[in-house]
């Protein structure tokens, strides 16, 4: 690991990058420090470190503690990823965006451009949702000059979150939405496990991070899993040209969606406990809801593995596949070409998905268990399934991604 870090360092283009990415991580931590104008930063870390927070101190997570300083990053990401997440459901039903996704490059500039203004109007509306959240729990009313420029400095903080998450994508080292998302959960790692060591007895909490990392092991062998489905292709003459034969395989991943599930299933749970969190009602559907109750556990468990079928279906399309296949003159052993091939591909989907879903559900509903036997509820909103996959999932992705340009320049990898 050492080496591979030394020789990283080694190639010019490649150390320019992992600094540049490490200097655009360093403006967002900053940023997630620097206070929105005319808020009593001291009453609303108050509100945060009391009972009361519940779905707010979840949601602080992924903003890595911006939301609780009401800092200009305070909503972090997550329009974005939500704006994301609603195109993407959108091109399986928009004709038109379904078009501009095959149509390469500039379609997917056409999708990109949709996403930002969809995150700006999204951004707006949890902006100014927030400010009247803080305004009515701090019992301190803001003045309508002071609104307005609270929800421009929000929305702007998110615009600047989108450009420095671009240009880690197209300057840097990974993808760069994803890094964001675990630089902020990372930098609130250090402080849950001292808070961890302060609360309970220290042999205790040894063993828990010991088994939350056989977890994160699991985790990553789960995310490496995946069933190959072989294909042989028969000799082909295209002009004057004859192809030969050969044979491959199709890699069908046991976690297709990857964290998306928990995501989706995260957000259909925060909806109604935010709403009865803004509008003072519901109280009952809010305490339901909240970290480590039983009802939640059960609702996202369901959820998770609803979501890893319907997310799977979406991002893998077996007849496309199916027709790609015998384009080319492919067959899957003792299948049949066409239809029979799309039927065969989508049972092995379904059954492997299965254990996937399982295991996404068991991995999201463990750390609030943990936390709700050990009595610190920050233990699941740190560590929860959640973080885990995010982490690892990001890690893995940035490490292979260092792997593949220190192979390209023939020096020795992450992974020997």
């Amino acid at each position: 690991m050492i080496e591979a870090i030394r020789n990283a360092f080694k190639v010019r283009d490649l150390r320019k990058k992992i600094l540049f990415t490490l200097f655009i991580l360093l403006v967002y931590r900053f940023g997630a420090h620097i206070p929105v104008p005319g808020v009593d930063i001291g009453a609303i870390q108050k509100l945060f470190s009391s009972k009361e927070a519940g779905i707010l101190g979840f949601i602080d997570l992924f903003t890595g503690g911006a939301l609780s300083r009401f800092a200009i990053f305070a909503l972090g990401i997550m329009p974005y990823i939500t704006s994301s997440i609603i195109m993407q459901l959108l091109t399986v039903v928009i004709p038109k965006l379904e078009e501009w996704q095959k149509e390469g490059e500039v379609g997917q500039r056409k999708v990109t451009q949709v996403t930002r203004y969809l995150t700006l109007v999204l951004a707006i509306v949890e902006a100014s949702g927030y400010t009247l959240l803080f305004q009515s729990q701090l019992g301190t009313p803001f003045s309508v000059l002071d609104k307005y420029l609270i929800v421009i400095t929000l929305t702007a903080g998110t615009a600047l979150i989108m450009w420095l998450g671009e240009l880690i994508t197209q300057r840097g080292i990974g993808n760069g939405m994803s890094l964001l998302i675990f630089a902020s959960i990372i930098s609130r790692m250090p402080q849950a496990v001292y808070d961890t060591f302060r609360v309970i007895n220290p042999a205790v909490a040894i063993a828990f991070f010991l088994l939350l990392g056989a977890i994160m092991v699991a985790i990553i062998v789960m995310e490496k899993g995946q069933r190959r489905i072989p294909v042989q292709y028969a000799k082909r003459v295209v002009g004057r040209k004859m192809y030969s034969g050969g044979s491959t395989y199709i890699p069908l991943k046991i976690n297709s969606a990857g964290v998306i599930p928990i995501i989706f299933a995260s957000s259909v749970l925060l909806f109604p406990a935010t709403i009865g969190k803004f509008s003072g009602r519901f109280t009952s559907v809010v305490n339901a809801l909240s970290a480590g109750s039983v009802y939640r556990m059960i609702f996202e468990a369901i959820l998770i593995v609803f979501f890893a079928y319907f997310y799977t279906a979406i991002v893998f399309n077996p007849i496309e596949i199916s027709d790609n296949i015998k384009k080319y003159g492919g067959f899957v052993p003792g299948v049949r070409p066409g239809r029979p091939t799309a039927i065969h591909l989508d049972k092995v989907l379904n059954r492997i998905t299965l254990p996937g879903a399982l295991f996404l559900a068991s991995i999201a509903i463990l750390p609030d268990v943990l936390g709700a036997r050990l009595g610190i509820p920050f233990f699941a909103q740190n560590f929860g399934g959640t973080s885990l996959l995010i982490v690892v999932g990001v890690a893995l992705e940035t490490m292979m991604q260092l792997e593949s340009q220190l192979l390209q320049r023939h020096y020795e990898g992450f992974l020997k």
